[in-house]
Formats: structure tokens, C-alpha cells, sequence
């Protein structure tokens, strides 16, 4: 794993279509897309300017400019904003959705800008160093207006762990990595493996809290997303779930609907999403 190839920018700029892809073609990519929408329905105001931080190939942008809202979407990866583009265009709203280069822990935003801010999909688990991700959350505070909802997920450490368990990939790096949470080119080097994710820190649910707190946000909730269906994101148990009938499938994800806000339920989930006014 080449420190080049782990660098977020170059994977998702080798992603393609990829992270467009993945919220819509599988059960596990769906449970976080929707329940993601669900609270994100419920936090933001009716209308305004919304921050789409981290927001790749703008799958949440699209969601938020089809019902009138100002988006400016942000992005690290050039080859991820030439894809939202395109899928902007092709919907109709490229007028509403103002793209951005750069990365959540610079944003180049005046204070009080934004009547909500989005940070989603785990855009601060790409930044493996602590000093940056605090000021990530201090800039997300920063351009957000006085008590206005800021709404941030990221991926979870215990989810990731057991997934790659259940697996049987990356397991003798699997003790060090719950240290620490940091999944980069000198874990797996030092283990003797190589995998083509990107550098990402893996969150605890404290972790998270404590964070955000720290950057002087209101944190309401943390919420699983994947929950405990989480482990679908390895394929084999995924085909199982997949192959139920729609009303079992949908008995399915309303029990994981249910759970998500279980505390252990967040912190065994593969991404957790924190909901909090700033």
C-alpha cells in the first residue's frame, strides 16, 4: 500500500463512479443513504444554503437541490467534482449547486455562512492526523450560523474491525489498528499486507462526541447508520440478505431502523453520523 496510492485524493480521484455507485446497489449502501436522508429531513430548515462538506460525486447535493436548497458542494478529489458535474447535470440542478477544491479542514467560507452543514460519508476519517480533524470541526462550526444543525459521519472503528474479521483480510493488523484507529501504508507495511482502501482513521463513538464537543458543537445524537447491518458489507452475508423476499428484507432494515440509536448498536456500526447544532 504506496503511500501515493493511500493518499485520499488519488483513490477517489481512481474511484470514478464508484462512491455514486455504491449508496444505491447494495442493501448495505442503501441502509446508509437512507437513514443518512432520514436525519438529515428532520435536522435541516425548510429551505437556505447548505454546505455539502466532503460531498464526492453529490449524491446528497442532488437530494438537496431538487427541494430548493442552495448547495455549495465541497471536495478533495478533482476526479470526484468532474463526476458530481456530470450527475448534476444530468438531473437538472447544476444551477443550485455551487462546486468547490478543497478540503473540510480549510474551508474558504466566511463565519455564520451556512444554514446547515453536512459532513458525510466519512470525509474526516481521511484526515489521519488529530490536529487536522479538530480543525476540520472547528472550521465546520466556524462557517455554520448560531444553533443551526451540523451533521457529520464517519466510520467506525469496531464495524470496520469485525468486518475485516468476519473476513479473514488484514487480521494480524487487526490488534494494533484497535490502538489506535489509524489504517495507513505503516500498519499494513509493518504487517505484511497490502490493500488498495485509503489512509482512513476508524472512529469509537466517545471518540466522535468528544471531538465535536470539543470544537464547541451541541452534539444530540450519534446514530448508527449501516448498524447492525453493518456486516452486509461483506458480500457473501450481503447475497444472503439480498435473496430474502421483499417483505422479509423490509423486516430487515426496520430492525436495524429500530436499533440505531442504541449506543452499542452506533459503535458497531460501520459509519455513525452525529447530529448537533453549533
Amino acid at each position: 500500500m504506496s503511500d501515493e496510492r493511500s493518499a485520499p485524493e488519488a483513490f477517489y480521484d481512481a474511484y470514478g463512479t464508484d462512491e455514486w455507485d455504491r449508496l444505491a446497489e447494495s442493501i448495505d449502501g442503501r441502509l446508509e443513504y437512507e437513514f443518512t436522508l432520514a436525519e438529515v429531513t428532520d435536522a435541516i430548515p425548510d429551505s437556505g444554503r447548505v454546505l455539502d462538506a466532503g460531498g464526492g460525486a453529490g449524491r446528497y447535493a442532488i437530494w438537496l437541490a431538487e427541494r430548493g436548497y442552495e448547495v455549495d458542494l465541497l471536495d478533495v478529489s478533482r476526479g470526484q467534482l468532474d463526476v458530481a458535474a456530470e450527475k448534476l447535470a444530468e438531473h437538472g440542478v447544476a444551477d443550485r449547486v455551487t462546486l468547490h477544491h478543497g478540503s473540510v479542514d480549510d474551508l474558504a467560507f466566511d463565519a455564520d455562512t451556512f444554514d446547515a452543514t453536512l459532513c458525510l460519508g466519512g470525509p474526516l476519517s481521511h484526515l489521519l492526523d488529530a490536529d487536522d480533524r479538530e480543525q476540520a470541526v472547528e472550521e465546520l462550526a466556524r462557517v455554520t450560523r448560531r444553533d443551526a444543525p451540523v451533521l457529520v459521519s464517519v466510520m467506525g472503528l469496531l464495524g470496520f474491525v469485525q468486518l475485516q474479521a468476519l473476513a479473514g483480510r488484514n487480521v494480524r493488523a487487526l490488534p494494533a489498528l484497535l490502538a489506535h484507529g489509524d489504517y495507513d501504508a505503516d500498519l499494513l507495511d509493518a504487517h505484511g499486507y497490502d490493500n488498495e482502501f485509503t489512509a482512513t482513521h476508524f472512529f469509537r463513538r466517545a471518540e466522535l462526541r468528544d471531538l465535536l464537543a470539543g470544537a464547541g458543537l451541541s452534539v444530540e445524537r450519534v446514530t448508527g447508520l449501516e448498524g447492525l447491518g453493518s456486516p452486509l458489507h461483506d458480500a457473501g452475508i450481503r447475497e444472503s440478505v439480498e435473496s430474502l423476499d421483499d417483505a422479509e428484507r423490509s423486516a430487515v432494515v426496520e430492525t436495524f431502523d429500530r436499533l440505531r440509536d442504541d449506543p452499542a448498536v452506533a459503535d458497531l456500526s460501520v459509519h455513525m453520523l452525529a447530529i448537533c447544532r453549533s
